[in-house]
């Protein structure tokens, strides 16, 4: 089994910073492509960053220039930085990730999420 586990969310106010944090355990053989989502409420779920194995990043257009994706590859882990934030911003966010993990002597490469963090801006 894999867990992914998110932190760091909160509220801030217009302007502010937060710094997002997603660690993976479990079951690890390796990780490819991390990514975080975002889903405000009566909205669908949207990508907000990806990181590949390689550290290739690309990001929705609406948060290019104010939110950095990262990942330590040691620890597993994927962290996104958020500054100038804005109350569009408020939402849930989730984090991502294609883990090879195995089961009954299988390999395989699945998706996992975690659990969602609040992110709140206030004006």
């Amino acid at each position: 089994q894999v867990q992914l586990v998110e932190s760091g969310g909160g509220l801030v106010q217009a302007g502010g910073s937060l710094r997002l944090s997603c660690s993976a355990s479990g079951r690890i053989f390796s990780i490819n492509a991390m990514g975080w989502y975002r889903q405000a409420p009566g909205k669908q779920r949207d990508l907000v960053a990806h990181i590949t194995s390689s550290d290739t990043t690309n990001y929705a257009d609406s948060v290019k220039g104010r939110f950095t994706i990262s990942r330590d590859n040691a620890k597993n882990t994927v962290y996104l930085q958020m500054n100038s934030l804005k109350p569009e911003d408020t939402a849930v966010y989730y984090c991502n990730a294609q883990v090879r993990t195995s089961s009954g002597g299988y390999y395989y490469t699945r998706d996992y999420w975690g659990q969602g963090t609040q992110v709140t801006v206030s004006s």
